[in-house]
């Protein structure tokens, strides 16, 4: 084994020896991934590395010093005193990358989850299997085993012992009124047309040949349908025009999966820094989660105190705002910033946190009628009060109220960070729930 298996194995050790995921999401520095990129840290690992053996200086009798010569104590050039710059190499074992959708299918396996989203907008329209029939096509498309199954079916259903019917022509008495009322009665498929034409055709000495039904039963053998087939086999199949089916191939639609994310964050006075980290260790890992389930993830980042604005994701987390709190404000303008991603053909989730603070009368008139006028996969709020509710904070409480059946709004309580798995999982296994 060499050198470079070593470090593979001791990069596999650092994987297996990396921060657990829940761990991470609850206490981790999240600051260090990027949105495309989740860096775990690795707890234990030491890569192997060559070193200098200090053991190897030399010894008396060795160099071209006499004995007595005078020892230079000042560092001479080299010795690793000099001026420089400090080294930029970064110690790449001291972190696992993974990337959205490694984390998706993580968290999936820890929190036992299921989610497996849906596309809606077509992209491609491909020609799969002929499998499906239509009345109508050209001649190569012909479905003849079909066609020659309908004929066969058609043939055993008009099938019957015409050696036995004109038998029963040769009973005395019996003419052709009498043997196609009996032969209806057996379950016979045979025409009074082609009775009479039988009739004719028995010479005349021989229609006085039995003297009963049960003298010309007990004399002639009637062969079934099956084994007269076998016996004699088939010399034609009645095919019909009706019976004519042409395959044609199955339209395949590949639909992409795609999402888009709305993030809405009370800025107001009352946020303080602890409430912010909570939203951004909740809304952080369902960012890369959902990221890393869909085709094509878009994220909307709103902003809001009394009013609402769009905001960029650096600024999201740490923003903060001096005014009061309508809630309503931003539910307006995710709705308005929505209908650039038609429901149609966009999966859409809105994740809203604060500290369940707003203004009077706001949750139950204003943002609960627009949670239910958004049309998304899950609406759902978060709130964040490490010191446990206030007073006032009411909103996630009525919004609970409010949406107590339905099966695509979450409520999630967090007031540290060992509650954000567990509001997480909250979330999604409500959305997985809801499919």
């Amino acid at each position: 084994m060499g050198l470079r298996d070593d470090l593979e194995r001791y990069r596999e050790v650092g994987e297996d020896r990396r921060q657990d995921l829940s761990e991470f999401i609850q206490y981790g520095d999240l600051g260090q991934s990027r949105p495309d990129s989740v860096r775990v840290p690795i707890k234990i690992v030491d890569l192997p590395e060559f070193a200098y053996d200090q053991r190897d200086q030399g010894g008396v009798g060795q160099g071209d010093a006499e004995e007595g010569d005078p020892v230079d104590a000042e560092p001479q050039p080299g010795d690793g005193d000099e001026d420089g710059d400090p080294g930029e190499e970064g110690g790449e074992h001291e972190y696992y990358e993974m990337d959205p959708e490694e984390f998706a299918q993580e968290l999936d396996e820890q929190l036992g989850l299921d989610l497996e989203p849906k596309g809606k907008k077509v992209i491609e329209e491909t020609e799969g299997d002929f499998t499906d029939i239509t009345r109508s096509g050209p001649t190569s498309t012909l479905d003849f085993e079909r066609l020659f199954k309908q004929g066969l079916k058609r043939k055993l259903a008009m099938d019957f012992d015409r050696e036995f019917v004109r038998e029963a022509l040769k009973i005395d008495g019996w003419g052709p009124a009498k043997v196609f009322e009996w032969a209806r009665g057996e379950n016979m498929p045979v025409s009074r047309a082609w009775i009479d034409e039988a009739y004719d055709e028995v010479p005349s000495g021989e229609k006085t040949k039995w003297s009963s039904l049960d003298e010309m039963e007990a004399n002639t053998e009637r062969v079934g349908t099956a084994r007269r087939i076998r016996r004699e086999g088939i010399d034609q199949v009645p095919f019909r025009r009706e019976d004519e089916r042409y395959r044609y191939p199955e339209i395949v639609e590949e639909r992409e999966k795609n999402v888009v994310v709305v993030n809405i964050r009370d800025v107001s006075g009352s946020m303080r820094q602890k409430k912010r980290e909570l939203v951004e260790r909740t809304f952080t890992p369902l960012d890369w989660y959902l990221q890393g389930k869909y085709d094509n993830a878009e994220f909307v980042y709103i902003a809001h105190d009394a009013d609402a604005w769009e905001v960029e994701r650096d600024e999201f987390f740490g923003i903060r705002s001096g005014g009061g709190t309508r809630i309503s404000s931003a539910y307006e303008l995710a709705a308005e910033l929505l209908e650039e991603y038609p429901w149609s053909e966009w999966n859409r989730y809105v994740f809203a946190a604060g500290d369940s603070e707003n203004s009077s009368n706001d949750t139950g008139e204003h943002v609960v009628p627009l949670m239910e006028q958004i049309p998304a996969n899950l609406h759902a709020y978060v709130e964040t009060q490490p010191s446990g509710n206030a007073i006032n904070a009411t909103h996630a409480e009525e919004v609970e109220r409010s949406f107590r059946d339905a099966d695509d709004v979450a409520v999630a309580y967090v007031s540290g960070p060992g509650d954000v798995v567990d509001a997480i999982y909250d979330i999604l296994s409500t959305e997985d729930e809801s499919q």
